[in-house]
């Protein structure tokens, strides 16, 4: 925002005309501007305003925190977080547009821990402060005080307290609504801006992560002023409208470890290492006994990945700073605790056979086919009344986690998950199969399928390698897969190839050569469907429109030739298990 429009914010008629432009919340007049602004009926509005009640519309549950400490949630049904939803995207368009930014880096794009931690990193002095009941000081009046009273909205009463109604359940701002961070931001701002006009004098630091707020300075006299300084923070703190938690106040010093949002930011960033600790052992514990528990509730295999991503979001981070190139053959030992897992959860315990394409667009052919041909595959698929489809198999997607872990980014690193099964330099010369069954005695009770494109005749091919690498006994490898299009490799893992069609001329084979002519040749907007990666866009279009295509209208298109592939899938499922 230009620095004279600055000045004159306080004038409200004048900013509003000057912003009108770039945002729609000086139009809000009334309840039936907001009702038109959020994008839903006036009517359904006053029904769940005053017929309904908004309280009404959530669910409370507790999650488990890092430490095993419970964190209470209140989570708004799908209609309400919808409309929720809708007024935290204006409001991040709002301040976007203003070009205004904040000292919070909870709930904000491009920030996060990280972020708010190398602001403090390797410092003389840390300070953190945490607030008491942070999101329940913002209670009901003072969310549709500030919607009233703040001079980038000046909304009318009616206008602001019905967004304070929408926005709060049992009369504060709950954890578990969209709407609550942006919102809490906005409130926080004041205080924020109060504090850095405090700190000049002490050449201080300070960021904000919700309610975390952290100081740091390398000034060898802080010390000195620590009670004079702290004591002001506290005041200003409290006119604002919180309250700190004493418990939670640490005053952190070079020579002992120092955290800022759970990182230790004495030199590089890093994870606590207790946390680290805590996730392996909840790794080996689950490999071991199928099970582990955070806290004294059992724990999630999502949530344990979750654990494993957030150290590996540091090891980037560090990576990024030192220069280093990491690929999937030159893992760290904390990475490589990552890799184990991911091995673990997508090889060995998958609750469904895994299957593994080549390409991006196979996965969705194959789903359409399972879909037009569910009546003769009833153990791959099922179809409920209400129309619902459930998958009896599961499908990996590639995302930039499996490609660095797995290494699995395309068809020609498929046979990198082969060398995950047959690698003996990751854990003490144990293959990751061999780690687990040694652990406990179970075998996996699910299969991996790689399906490839049939391309046995190229030595150049995805296929012809990955046979290269692998264990195929019964038959020469050149042959195994011509004869029955599938072949199991080892452990879980098998192979299939797309079959050969009769009265085709054709050394290869892809997924798209199973469509039927007429499928093939489909045109949309008059434009013919290519394979080639560098397609005409005036007179072509590519796979993914074409995979689009096939998986809307699976109710009308000949996935005949789908059959046998569908087959061999279903037969290496029922003798696996």
């Amino acid at each position: 925002m230009p620095r004279w429009l600055r000045l004159l914010s306080s004038h409200t008629l004048f900013v509003r005309g000057v912003l009108s432009s770039m945002n729609n919340f000086y139009d809000l007049k009334t309840r039936n501007d907001l009702a038109d602004f959020l994008g839903i009926s006036r009517s359904y509005l006053t029904y769940l305003l005053y017929i309904k009640g908004v309280n009404n519309c959530y669910s409370s549950f507790e999650i488990t925190k890092s430490n095993g400490n419970k964190r209470k949630i209140h989570a708004p049904n799908k209609e309400l977080k919808s409309i929720q939803t809708k007024l935290t995207n204006e409001l991040y368009l709002y301040r976007q547009n203003t070009n205004r930014n904040t000292i919070s880096h909870a709930f904000e794009k491009m920030k996060g821990i990280i972020t708010n931690a190398e602001k403090h990193r390797n410092k003389k002095y840390v300070l953190n402060i945490d607030l008491k009941d942070f999101f329940d000081s913002f209670h009901f009046g003072r969310v549709r005080g500030f919607f009233i009273k703040d001079n980038r909205f000046s909304l009318p009463k009616e206008v602001a307290t019905i967004i304070a109604q929408l926005t709060c359940f049992n009369g504060t701002l709950p954890q578990g609504a969209p709407s609550s961070p942006i919102i809490t931001n906005f409130i926080c701002e004041i205080l924020d801006s109060r504090i850095l006009k405090l700190i000049e004098k002490y050449r201080v630091i300070y960021t904000r992560y919700a309610d975390d707020l952290t100081f740091s300075t390398n000034d060898r006299i802080f010390k000195n002023n620590f009670e004079d300084f702290y004591n002001n923070i506290k005041k200003t703190i409290t006119d604002a409208g919180f309250n700190i938690n004493e418990k939670k106040v640490w005053l952190q010093y070079k020579d002992s470890r120092q955290t800022v949002t759970g990182l230790v930011v004495n030199k590089k960033l890093n994870v606590n290492r207790d946390f680290y600790k805590k996730t392996r052992a909840m790794a080996n514990h689950l490999y071991k006994y199928g099970e582990f528990k955070i806290g004294n509730d059992f724990g999630t295999i999502e949530k344990l990945e979750g654990r494993f991503a957030f150290i590996n979001q540091i090891c980037k981070y560090n990576n990024k700073k030192t220069g280093v190139q990491k690929t999937f053959y030159n893992l760290n030992g904390r990475e490589r605790q990552y890799q184990m897992f991911l091995f673990y959860k997508y090889f060995w315990a998958n609750p469904k056979p895994l299957i593994i394409t080549e390409g991006k667009t196979d996965i969705t052919y194959l789903k359409a086919a399972l879909k037009g041909l569910y009546t003769m595959f009833p153990e791959l698929i099922s179809k409920y009344k209400n129309n619902k489809f459930e998958y009896h198999i599961t499908f990996l997607n590639r995302t930039d986690t499996t490609n660095f872990f797995l290494g699995i980014n395309g068809g020609d690193s498929l046979h990198n998950v082969l060398k995950l099964y047959n690698n003996n330099n990751f854990l003490n010369s144990q293959t990751y199969p061999n780690y687990f069954r040694n652990l406990r005695d179970i075998h996996p009770k699910n299969p991996v399928i790689l399906l490839f494109d049939n391309e046995l005749n190229r030595r150049e091919k995805p296929l012809s390698k990955f046979l290269n690498d692998s264990f195929i006994k019964s038959k020469k490898k050149d042959t195994i897969l011509k004869d029955r299009y599938k072949a199991h490799i080892i452990e879980n893992l098998f192979a299939l190839t797309i079959p050969e069609l009769p009265n085709e001329n054709k050394n290869e084979y892809e997924l798209e050569d199973l469509f039927k002519h007429e499928t093939l040749d489909h045109r949309i907007n008059g434009k013919a469907f290519s394979r080639s990666n560098n397609i005409d866009p005036k007179n072509s279009y590519g796979k993914e429109v074409f995979s689009r295509y096939i998986y809307r209208n699976y109710q009308t298109i000949d996935f005949e030739n789908f059959k046998v592939l569908l087959n061999n899938i279903k037969q290496v499922i029922r003798n696996f298990n």
